[in-house]
């Protein structure tokens, strides 16, 4: 019917079967059948001859003005068809802290990268406040950052999930698996913790503080790949963020988590920050909103991804 409405629409335009069909491309027999068919599917006339020239009836012009709204709608679709494949040639760049780049941008960006095959995704490191002020200034097209609460109304901070260190051990020096751990466990503990100075170690050690707990720190390094590799080689515990630790990476290097209680205070928003909207290109727009809808489902990322 679709094809009909199309010519029908045709023939009101030429006022004339003979000049439709030659735009039509068709023999005007063959258009005076597919007409004829259009009439009978909607059980209406459509024209009345006037002579030679033939008129609309008025089921023929509310006919004529949905062909109009169908091609109109036709046309909508093919604009918002050949936008969406030119942003598959685009590119993005996104700013991450340090803890984001490790534990959630890889995710953000699979999945990103699996959908739009053909996007270009750079990426910007900094510590968070670092990566707020570039989304402010427009040196990138968003953030993802570990608590971004930001009162400056020109930067937008969306929450995507809630995550806090656990305690990871090497399965063959600790024989803890399996056992309820408390903070005074971790006293005298050979431990890998972050350097001082970053968010994570100052929250570490007021825990331990706290409780009064002085672990045996053997190394302390920022990169969470080389704690969980070296933590088997020298025989150590360390504390990793939640949405790190996938159950595959623990298995590969003989390692187990435990969740002690006392850890979730080091309790941490990771959120997306962008600029007004009305500034940000329309990739961008869906690249945001596509980011958001991802953590949305159930709050969790698959396994390539964060928690």
């Amino acid at each position: 019917m679709l094809e009909d409405l199309r010519m029908f629409a045709a023939v009101v335009e030429e006022t004339s079967m003979n000049r439709a069909a030659e735009r039509l491309s068709v023999t005007q027999p063959a258009l005076s059948r597919r007409i004829a068919r259009l009439e009978r599917e909607l059980g209406v006339t459509l024209f009345r001859r006037a002579g030679k020239r033939l008129e609309l009836t008025a089921a023929g012009k509310l006919t004529y003005e949905h062909a109009l709204e169908l091609r109109r709608l036709h046309g909508d679709f093919l604009r918002r068809l050949q936008s969406l494949e030119s942003r598959e040639d685009a590119s993005v760049v996104i700013g991450a802290s340090l803890t984001t780049l490790q534990t959630t941008l890889p995710g953000v960006i699979s999945a990103l990268t699996e959908k739009h095959p053909h996007l270009e995704i750079k990426a910007v490191t900094g510590k968070s406040h670092e990566i707020v002020s570039m989304v402010k200034e427009r040196k990138v097209d968003f953030g993802i950052v570990g608590s971004a609460d930001t009162k400056d109304p020109a930067v937008t901070s969306v929450p995507l999930f809630d995550d806090h260190l656990m305690l990871v051990l090497p399965k063959a020096s600790f024989t803890f698996e399996g056992r309820r751990l408390e903070m005074r466990d971790l006293n005298g503990l050979p431990m890998i913790l972050f350097a001082p100075g970053t968010w994570y170690r100052s929250l570490t050690d007021d825990l331990f503080r706290r409780h009064g707990v002085k672990p045996d720190i053997r190394m302390e390094i920022d990169s969470f790949e080389a704690s969980i590799r070296l933590a088997g080689a020298v025989r150590a515990a360390t504390l990793l963020p939640k949405s790190y630790l996938r159950p595959q990476l623990l298995k590969d290097n003989g390692l187990y988590a435990a969740d002690l209680p006392e850890l979730t205070r080091t309790r941490r928003t990771t959120a997306l920050v962008h600029a007004d909207p009305s500034l940000l290109s329309p990739i961008v727009q869906l690249l945001i909103e596509e980011t958001i809808t991802l953590f949305a489902r159930g709050g969790r990322m698959d396994e390539k991804g964060a928690e």
